[in-house]
């Protein structure tokens, strides 16, 4: 067995904000995991980052404010100057063309940079985020040896907290999971897996949640069901959502915003009436439903004249 200790600082991408000393243990198999072998990454919390995660979750959701934003890739600028906030307690859907940035804003609010990209995040409540967000991925993220219940408890796991099996039990017959609580992730459909996912981030119950396209892998029926959940679950949640279906958008979220153009910048908020979850066959979300794709529409036309420009994607 060998060690390679990599130190890091950053936030996990299933939600825990904490500076820890990564360890990668080359290990044999574990009894019933389906791989040969694998790299085990050991997360050692400092006492200062356990606290935050104790403590700071429970406060008021902060509205949030991204400022000065920037991303170059390849050598090519994607968006600078650019400013974003999240209202207090409010879901905001975040649209555009692929490749425009969604994807790396989400991130940047996260304070999960790369070389190219940055940004100045501040809270109104003048805390920092640490320890404060969920972050949910568009891959599920699942440790392949743990149970779908391990799993989703894994947060505290990480942190030395009691797991709460009751929450999890909660969660996951809300998400039609609980048959299959003690079966590993190679078990599942990528559809249960993705709910699985989003199970594990609600049961963090952070103040401020950021989730890349979390009903994407989801039949239609299923993605409704949990929209509504997740609606009800984040009710008093600051909260970023990156999507891809405007009609998702005009169903679940408080505020709409959409990227265009390279450099990217956001249009005007769109603020549909009413409360979510919105009936999407009401003539109201109809009528905006027909503007969103109009802007959708002029927004990957101007994505696609800056591309021919020179100024591709990743």
């Amino acid at each position: 067995m060998t060690a390679k200790n990599v130190g890091f600082n950053g936030l996990m991408p299933c939600g825990w904000t904490i500076s820890f000393r990564l360890t990668m243990l080359r290990a044999a198999a574990r009894p019933r995991c389906p791989m040969s072998e694998f790299w085990v990454p050991l997360i050692e919390l400092c006492p200062m980052a356990r606290s935050a995660v104790n403590t700071q979750h429970r406060m008021a959701p902060p509205t949030v404010r991204l400022t000065d934003a920037r991303l170059e890739y390849d050598g090519r600028l994607l968006f600078e100057n650019l400013s974003f906030t999240l209202e207090a307690g409010k879901l905001t859907c975040l649209l555009g063309p692929s490749g425009v940035g969604k994807t790396s804003l989400l991130r940047l609010m996260a304070g999960l940079t790369h070389p190219g990209e940055s940004g100045h995040v501040a809270c109104d409540d003048g805390a920092p985020t640490a320890g404060r967000i969920a972050y949910m991925a568009q891959s599920d993220l699942l440790l392949p040896w743990l149970s779908v219940r391990d799993n989703v408890l894994l947060g505290a796991r990480l942190r030395g907290e009691p797991r709460d099996r009751d929450i999890a039990g909660r969660l996951l017959q809300e998400f039609g999971l609980a048959d299959y609580a003690d079966l590993r992730p190679a078990a599942l459909s990528g559809g249960m897996r993705q709910r699985a996912a989003l199970a594990r981030t609600l049961a963090e119950d952070r103040p401020l949640v950021l989730m890349d396209e979390p009903f994407s892998s989801l039949d239609a029926i299923t993605r409704a069901r949990l929209q509504d959940l997740a609606i009800l679950a984040l009710s008093d949640r600051t909260v970023l959502l990156v999507t891809h279906d405007p009609l998702e958008a005009l169903r679940i979220a408080d505020r709409i915003e959409v990227m265009a153009g390279r450099p990217a910048r956001l249009g005007e908020t769109l603020v549909p009436p009413g409360t979510p979850p919105r009936d999407p066959g009401s003539p109201e979300l109809a009528a905006l439903y027909a503007r969103l794709m109009a802007r959708l529409t002029h927004a990957a036309a101007a994505t696609e004249v800056s591309q021919t420009g020179g100024n591709d994607g990743p």
